[in-house]
């Protein structure tokens, strides 16, 4: 192989699971998998799916060459036989449908539907999971913001937040969710996101003064860029920036203090100043909920700088993705038909058998519900089907996705949501119930609204009130 092996970002458990089944003689026998969260994070209305790129490399790479062989032998993982042979002609030949990178998820939400193997599917559980529960975080906060800044432009600043991996990751899962630029240069090259900064407070401390730094920024990136004004004093350093780059300035950035009442004395400033088309950017620990107070008190603020908040989720750093069997054949009859599935865990309770998906939309064009069904379903002119073929017979049908596509695709979505569910505090959660066609539903269909009062209406909570863990 020319790229690295995925094949060890996986647990210990799944490798004995597989030297079990072929042990018991279920290796071989057709399975289907689901990947999907049994209920939202506390207060959220909706998911973004985001990875799904990712999960697909991921599993074109699963490989077990010769050294990895080695290594798991030499480390008493696997037992030289059955199983290196496996592991050794381990290729996944089977079948992939799922969301697509942007579309919203909702309690139970088959996003990812795995099919092959039994050994084949099961052994990849954890790289899936890691990638999923990792993007959908960041995309599903990223388009929190952008539901809260109302059309600000917004910027991704986390990659020192995070490991260097996963802040690439999450510079596009934030892109899908919405953001416009990011500040890492790898995700710029890699997957085409614009980027953008400019200078920090060491750069202004380096300088003897203030106005020799600003100076100097003036002399290096030109009069359009944003100029750091909060290092000693919001109020002068904004003078002294007009001073020094002239009305015609691009932008200023406030790093700390009480954004509210800086950003408003420094509007005021910059316009009697004459700098009135100067851009305000703000930064300094933003979430969707600061976001969201600014824009409420009507603050003079242009753009926000996320970082912390949102790389790791706005303080829910997974999705709550769970991966699990739902069918399996009796025999390894490849005619013989599947049987469904599923755990009766209290909190954990799973749904046998493959989901086919409708999401419906009422007369006005918003979701009215997500119906599953363990049947196919033909689609109504009121409804449409998230699902897409991503992998046929072990070969990769679906093409690149583009973010800037995903982002478009994750803005049409959310169009659909009552506007009171796209705030950090939504009216309800989730926004849509999950409908079960043709079996018992997992949980009842009572949900809680932000006011605390139940609503008997068709609105399925998941299984937040039973108080279950993923």
């Amino acid at each position: 192989m020319d790229r690295p092996t995925s094949a060890l970002l996986t647990d210990h458990y799944e490798l004995t699971m597989v030297a079990s089944a072929l042990q018991s003689g279920i290796a071989d026998r057709r399975s289907v998998f689901e990947v999907f969260a049994r209920r939202l994070p506390e207060g959220r209305a909706y998911g973004v799916v985001a990875g799904i790129d990712r999960v697909l490399d991921a599993v074109e790479r699963f490989r077990f060459d010769d050294a990895t062989v080695a290594h798991l032998v030499d480390r008493g993982v696997v037992e030289v036989g059955p199983m290196t042979d496996w592991l050794l002609a381990y290729r996944f030949t089977g079948g992939i449908t799922g969301y697509a990178e942007g579309e919203l998820f909702f309690p139970y939400s088959p996003v990812l539907t795995v099919e092959g193997s039994f050994a084949e599917c099961v052994v990849l559980e954890t790289v899936v999971l890691s990638v999923l529960n990792h993007d959908c975080a960041v995309a599903s906060a990223a388009a929190r913001t952008v539901d809260a800044a109302g059309g600000r432009l917004l910027i991704e600043g986390g990659s020192r937040r995070t490991d260097p991996d996963s802040a690439v990751a999450a510079a596009r899962a934030a892109h899908v969710g919405g953001f416009d630029t990011t500040s890492n240069l790898e995700a710029g090259r890699r997957h085409g996101i614009p980027t953008g900064g400019t200078t920090a407070h060491a750069f202004v401390l380096a300088h003897a003064t203030e106005h020799e730094a600003f100076a100097a920024q003036r002399d290096a990136l030109g009069v359009a860029s944003t100029y750091l004004v909060d290092t000693f004093d919001v109020f002068e350093g904004t003078r002294r920036a007009v001073a020094v780059v002239g009305p015609e300035i691009g932008g200023i950035r406030i790093d700390s203090g009480e954004l509210l009442s800086d950003s408003r004395t420094a509007r005021d400033l910059l316009d009697r100043l004459g700098a009135t088309d100067c851009r305000i950017v703000v930064s300094s620990d933003l979430d969707e909920f600061r976001v969201a107070e600014l824009e409420a008190a009507g603050a003079p603020i242009d753009g926000y700088l996320v970082g912390t908040s949102l790389v790791t989720g706005s303080g829910h750093p997974t999705a709550e993705m769970v991966y699990k069997l739902v069918s399996i054949a009796p025999d390894d009859d490849p005619g013989s038909p599947l049987r469904a599935v599923g755990k009766l865990s209290p909190g954990k309770r799973t749904v046998g058998g493959r989901k086919h998906v409708q999401r419906t939309l009422d007369p006005d064009g918003r979701y009215a519900s997500e119906v599953l069904s363990v049947l196919p379903m033909a689609p109504s002119g009121d409804s449409m089907s998230p699902q897409v073929p991503l992998v046929q017979d072990g070969e990769i049908v679906a093409a690149v996705t583009d973010p800037g596509e995903a982002r478009a695709r994750c803005s049409e979505r959310r169009s659909h949501l009552r506007p009171e569910d796209r705030t950090p505090w939504p009216a309800t959660t989730p926004a849509i119930p999950t409908v079960w066609q043709g079996v018992e539903e997992p949980l009842s269909a009572v949900v809680v609204n932000t006011a605390g009062n139940p609503d008997t209406g068709n609105r399925d909570t998941g299984d937040r009130d039973r108080g279950g863990t993923a």
